[in-house]
């Protein structure tokens, strides 16, 4: 294989990373349904709303962190770029892009668990919301980290 169609390849794996914003977009509207019938109930609700709705929105952030390291990555290793390596770049954007992805998506349901019951507890779930939240995020995270780690190990 031509270091053109390796390099090719390698750049194909990064933006897979961005699987991430798709959950974050899909976590974000399963937050937000359920955000708008608690502020047209209790309109005093609207900051915690906002805030447990935006939550699912970080792991576009993870991905495209992971993106530029990656493509950064593959760009300065030119033409000693390996076959191998451009494999595994495919599938570490995949990986890192799948968990981003249902990270989101299983937050939106936790954060939406939360905004529905912000009204029965007049905001009193706030803070435990906050916390089952972040135990989710935290997957996003190792996952980000993960990836990161892999890229300088395997993709040479």
């Amino acid at each position: 294989m031509s270091l053109s169609t390796t390099v090719a390849l390698a750049m194909a794996g990064p933006p897979l990373a961005l699987l991430g914003a798709v959950g974050s977009a899909i976590g974000t509207a399963i937050a937000g349904s359920a955000g708008v019938p608690v502020a047209a109930e209790d309109p005093m609700q609207r900051g915690r709303i906002l805030m447990l709705a935006a939550l699912p929105m970080t792991q576009t952030f993870y991905g495209f962190i992971f993106m530029f390291m990656a493509f950064t990555h593959v760009l300065s290793l030119g033409s000693s770029l390996s076959l191998g390596g451009a494999y595994a770049m495919v599938a570490l954007g995949l990986v890192v892009g799948l968990i981003e992805l249902f990270s989101a998506i299983w937050q939106g349901k936790v954060c939406k668990s939360a905004i529905a019951m912000l009204i029965k507890t007049r905001g009193a779930i706030m803070g435990m919301g906050l916390i089952m939240a972040v135990y989710v995020e935290l997957f996003a995270i190792l996952g980000m980290a993960f990836g990161i780690m892999a890229l300088f190990t395997w993709v040479k």
